[in-house]
């Protein structure tokens, strides 16, 4: 069977990375968070002092960038989980903290010229599932199926708020809301890769959709795809 990649971009919080779990598992494909990757440069930015007052100190990070060194490992799920220069951080790159700041560090050309080579290495040979906010419009515009994935705000701070609470993660659902908010803002106006839909991807608003529900239409079209 012909092997692609699948491209999922969209807002903050829709269950992005959920998706693509589930169709990477579905396919046998590679999965990767490329909002993993952000938030784990992110991380590294804060434990080194490179935030300032809620800025990223811009040349600071650059010059840094070739002391992070970003992979994957599968956990007991057999589900990959961000390593940060040999440490596991996926839990720690979920923090409020980290939520707040990494669209700031996101903006980043740099950053972003340094992620996205690591992101079309991985996928050099296709056969994965990549989600993000550029990914159909910048990583892989050849990409043979993009899916454009949203929720309204509301929905998305909820399900948000409901995760964190359950991880045990202090936070208040105005808070997560206006986060949501402020990362839907910078991410759509960046003038480097803008979060935006591109031409040739399918639209999924899965406000009203279960995971299930979401999980067959977007298995639907994949197969058309590869019919």
């Amino acid at each position: 069977m012909n092997k692609i990649i699948i491209a999922i971009d969209g807002h903050s919080s829709c269950g992005k990375s959920t998706l693509a779990k589930q169709i990477a598992q579905a396919l046998g494909y590679v999965y990767v968070d490329t909002g993993a990757m952000y938030r784990a440069v992110t991380l590294f930015a804060i434990r080194n002092n490179l935030i300032k007052n809620g800025t990223p100190d811009k040349e600071a990070l650059i010059s840094s960038l070739i002391d992070i060194k970003l992979s994957f490992e599968l956990n007991n799920d057999n589900l990959p989980e961000i390593v940060l220069n040999g440490e596991n951080v996926e839990k720690q790159i979920r923090s409020m903290e980290v939520s707040g700041l990494v669209s700031p560090v996101s903006v980043i050309s740099e950053v972003r010229r340094y992620l996205v080579q690591q992101q079309r290495e991985i996928a050099k040979n296709k056969g994965v599932v990549m989600d993000g906010r550029d990914i159909g419009t910048v990583v892989f515009p050849n990409a043979e199926l993009k899916i454009f994935l949203t929720a309204s705000p509301e929905v998305r701070a909820e399900r948000r708020y409901k995760e964190l609470i359950e991880k045990g993660t202090p936070a208040s659902y105005k808070d997560v809301l206006a986060n949501l908010q402020e990362r839907d803002y910078i991410d759509s106006n960046r003038s480097d890769s803008p979060l935006k839909q591109a031409d040739d991807a399918v639209l999924l608003d899965n406000s009203n959709l279960t995971r299930e529900e979401q999980f067959n239409e977007t298995m639907q079209l994949v197969k058309k795809v590869l019919s």
